[in-house]
């Protein structure tokens, strides 16, 4: 696979292991992202967080015109609020899926309605930082499905 996976994460995810452990557990954003290389393998790994929504919005851009395999996504806080993080996945013509490390189903209801939902290929919540592990190995095989048929 010569196209990079993207994984963007949104606002306070550089907090993580700080950041109510108790729901997000104890892992940080450096050790997400070295699970994320790891399982990658030679696949590369396009890794950045933002609090920022317009830098999100920028990369998925940088996605698109690359072109990337592949977008792996945790909006945060914006997966419920962002339109224009919505519109421009819309774009990306490659699969894509959403990732939460909480199961977002299980919170308060403003966590229940996700704008990314709607444009994501699949969807992948509750498994804590492991998810990412999962969410790069299904991305994988995704985009290794596409480039057969």
């Amino acid at each position: 696979m010569t196209q990079p996976i993207y994984v963007l994460n949104g606002p306070n995810l550089n907090r993580l292991g700080k950041r109510e452990p108790e729901i997000y557990g104890h892992t940080t954003l450096g050790e997400v992202e070295a699970l994320c290389r790891q399982t990658g393998g030679e696949t590369e790994i396009v890794f950045h967080q933002s609090n920022r929504e317009y830098e999100l919005i920028d990369w998925i851009h940088d996605a698109i015109d690359r072109p990337a395999a592949g977008i792996i996504i945790n909006p945060a806080g914006l997966t419920f609020t962002s339109v224009p993080i919505m519109d421009a996945l819309k774009m990306f013509p490659g699969p894509i899926i959403e990732l939460h490390i909480s199961n977002i189903h299980r919170r308060e209801a403003v966590y229940h309605n996700s704008l990314v939902s709607k444009v994501a290929t699949a969807v992948i919540a509750g498994l804590g930082p492991d998810g990412y592990r999962v969410a790069v190995g299904a991305l994988q095989r995704l985009i290794s499905k596409r480039s057969v048929t």
